[in-house]
């Protein structure tokens, strides 16, 4: 199965681009500031070349979290990841799976079903985490709505283009 790394790539640009947007004070920026104790010198003194970079790398990951979500016949792969024929172009499970890439390989790679498992996604994987770290944090649940509700925005999109472009 092939990676459209491409994609990928631009849909882990999704949470710079985005984060820009939401997070300017004209927005939620505000209110993110006051939820999460952030000041302005705080953000004045950061090293905001290292933040932007580990944003993109953790972006990546995200981006191979959600691939795997999003397209359902990578799934074939890990289930027979073990077996030596996998390899071997002329065995019989080999040429089963290019059968079952051709005839089904196209299913479900849409951008409206990639949005649809991104924003379930993060229901199911960044609520609970925001929300967990909230709870220990004492932030109330502007802060969790603030923060969720950009990862919800930020996941759905990039599932999208992920399920689109595979």
């Amino acid at each position: 199965m092939d990676i459209n790394y491409i994609a990928l790539g631009t849909a882990a640009l999704i949470p710079l681009i985005f984060g820009a947007i939401w997070y300017h004070n004209n927005v939620f920026g505000k209110v993110w500031m006051r939820v999460a104790d952030m000041t302005e010198e705080k953000i004045r003194n950061a090293n905001m070349p290292l933040i932007l970079g580990l944003t993109v790398f953790l972006s990546i990951l995200l981006s191979l979290a959600l691939y795997t979500i999003v397209i359902h016949q990578s799934h074939i792969y890990s289930i027979l990841i073990n077996e030596p024929a996998l390899n071997n172009p002329d065995s019989e499970l080999n040429i089963w799976i290019q059968d079952f890439m051709t005839r089904y390989g196209q299913n479900f790679k849409t951008f409206k079903h990639g949005t649809f498992h991104g924003f379930l996604a993060s229901i199911l994987l960044a609520a609970p985490v925001i929300g967990i770290n909230a709870l220990f944090e004492r932030k109330n649940y502007k802060y969790f709505l603030v923060n969720w509700g950009f990862w919800a925005l930020c996941m759905t999109v990039m599932g999208g283009i992920i399920c689109a472009y595979a």
